[in-house]
């Protein structure tokens, strides 16, 4: 919880300037980008098989995006709105065949080697990969739509993560290449819009303290499902306590240096 939810009375109003500096900071101290499975994953310290699971597992992510702002799109009664946030789906499922983000994530586990079929039927994620995407579509369909669309502001700091995320596999791993990164490259212009979308909407639809604490904790709920699936894959692939019936890195990957 943030300082200015915490001793906080709820009927005082954060003017808008304080509004946003509160959301900048839950990403500034709970973003993904500073867990150490990320420190690793981009440090170049990863092992192939280590790359591997982590391509794997968040394909699992990346594939419940679309069918969760779809989930999304369901409770909007505005046209304007709905037009607006259909592009996020657009951009994950491409507007036809072998376009759109998914399909640039899957031509990333192609070239690590992995099964479609393995990646696509999400047969061996990890048990917390799954607990926490299916958290994050339940939460979209249950909770409020400022709530929901509040949650996606995560795309706020993406930029950062995203080129943190090319610079350093590109320079360390042998075995990706721009090409097979291709879908880092699409998301900083995609991720901008969204998320000034996002915030527009949160900061005119905010209009309650109740309302300000409830865009809050969604944000910090967000970054919580984001540092999950790491903390999942520290535990299974770098401390080596991968659940049963998850993926396994075989001998080759597990000593093929990074």
């Amino acid at each position: 919880m943030t300082p200015e939810m915490q001793g906080r009375s709820d009927d005082r109003l954060l003017d808008p300037a304080a509004f946003e500096a509160a959301l900048r900071r839950i990403g500034a101290e709970r973003y993904h980008n500073h867990h150490r499975f990320h420190k690793k994953l981009h440090g170049g310290q990863c092992s192939f098989g280590q790359v591997q699971a982590w391509a794997l597992n968040r394909y699992f992510y990346q594939s419940m995006i679309p069918i969760k702002d779809a989930t999304v799109l369901t409770r909007m009664g505005d046209s304007a709105l709905r037009r607006e946030w259909r592009k996020r789906i657009e951009d994950h499922d491409g507007m036809e065949d072998g376009l759109g983000g998914i399909e640039r994530w899957l031509r990333l586990t192609d070239s690590l080697g992995l099964s479609r079929d393995d990646v696509i039927s999400a047969r061996h994620v990890l048990p917390a990969t799954r607990f926490a995407v299916e958290a994050y579509v339940e939460f979209c369909r249950s909770r409020s739509l400022l709530e929901a669309i509040a949650s996606s502001l995560t795309e706020l700091f993406s930029p950062q993560i995203i080129s943190e995320r090319l610079s350093g596999m590109l320079a360390h791993y042998p075995f990706v290449s721009r090409d097979t990164l291709a879908y880092f490259t699409a998301r900083p212009e995609q991720a901008q819009r969204d998320s000034d979308f996002a915030l527009a909407y949160v900061m005119r639809e905010a209009r309650t303290p109740q309302e300000q604490h409830a865009v809050m904790a969604a944000l910090e709920f967000k970054c919580n499902v984001l540092w999950l699936q790491l903390d999942g894959l520290w535990t299974a692939y770098v401390e080596g306590a991968a659940p049963p019936g998850t993926w396994q890195p075989t001998e080759a990957s597990t000593v093929r240096a990074a």
